[in-house]
């Protein structure tokens, strides 16, 4: 999909330690990265008149606010989708769902802190791979809007 764009990125690789607690802190770490420039690809449930599910995507270092998620987002209520859902829509595995060609286009959010770097870091579709790209150019592949979601 990045290449097809014609957009400046590259990848990165690490070895994923099956014990790792959080995927999203184990490769800032290994990597040596900025946690707050590293993203985690979150599938939310959204309910209140929708019963849809849409993509979070936030810093490693932060969590998820459900409330504001639900907010931006135009429903009542917003938790977090199944582990077994997310990796039917997306077509990747948990811990390595990329925000980028899921196997079904999701409406989409990113936290507004990511604008604030040149840089930023998404899972690359498994564990163990990272892409870095352009905060713009992650919205713009996503059609995400920008919003803060973080708590």
């Amino acid at each position: 999909m990045v290449k097809k764009a014609g957009i400046e990125y590259s990848i990165h690789a690490y070895t994923h330690a099956a014990n790792a607690k959080s995927y999203g802190l184990e490769a800032a770490e290994i990597l040596g990265l900025d946690s707050q420039q590293v993203f985690k690809t979150l599938l939310v449930s959204l309910s209140g008149g929708s019963n849809k599910l849409a993509v979070a995507i936030v810093s490693v270092a932060n969590q998820l606010d459900l409330k504001a998620m639900a907010k931006e987002s135009g429903a009542k209520k917003a938790m977090m989708a199944a582990p077994q859902l997310a990796e039917r829509v997306t077509g990747y595995v948990v811990g390595g769902i990329s925000p980028l060609a899921q196997k079904t286009r999701l409406s989409a959010i990113i936290d507004s802190s990511a604008m604030g770097y040149d840089w930023i870091y998404v899972s690359a579709g498994k564990r163990g791979l990272e892409i870095q790209l352009s905060p713009e150019d992650l919205v713009n592949l996503c059609k995400a809007k920008v919003r803060s979601i973080k708590r």
